[in-house]
């Protein structure tokens, strides 16, 4: 820093300080510091409490597959523009959502493993599979 004047060095600094967060996190991110803030614990505890999700937009579900584990609650999140509804067609429990308009979710907790297909009722060439171990 010595070829800096010294009015800029502060600027310097406070710029290398993204630099350090952004390293700082993918550590954390990757388990190889062993203490971490608690705002970091907090928000890798809701990381691992999160529902996995599905999303439905330009008339397909995202991911067209999804595996999860038995006790999950799967949530699909109508992101279209046009109503979508979700049903089982194939699998050990059935489930029917009422019609989703755009924003609009739907969950359904798998209790039992196997393979389940479903598609939207009004859209029938929109498919997705869940597989529950």
């Amino acid at each position: 820093m010595k070829h800096l004047p010294r009015w800029r060095r502060p600027f310097f600094a406070l710029a290398a300080l993204p630099l350090a967060i952004v390293c700082t996190s993918a550590l954390l991110h990757r388990g190889q510091v062993a203490a971490a803030s608690p705002a970091a614990a907090a928000a890798a505890a809701a990381a691992s409490t999160m529902k996995p999700a599905i999303a439905i937009s330009n008339y397909s579900f995202h991911p067209g597959i999804l595996t999860v584990r038995k006790g999950s609650t799967v949530i699909w999140v109508n992101r279209d523009d046009d109503v979508h509804t979700i049903k089982s067609t194939d699998g050990p429990e059935a489930f029917n959502s009422p019609a989703l308009d755009t924003g609009s979710r739907f969950g359904f907790t798998f209790h039992q493993a196997g393979t389940y297909r479903y598609t939207c009722s009004v859209h029938p060439y929109m498919h997705g599979v869940i597989v529950v171990r």
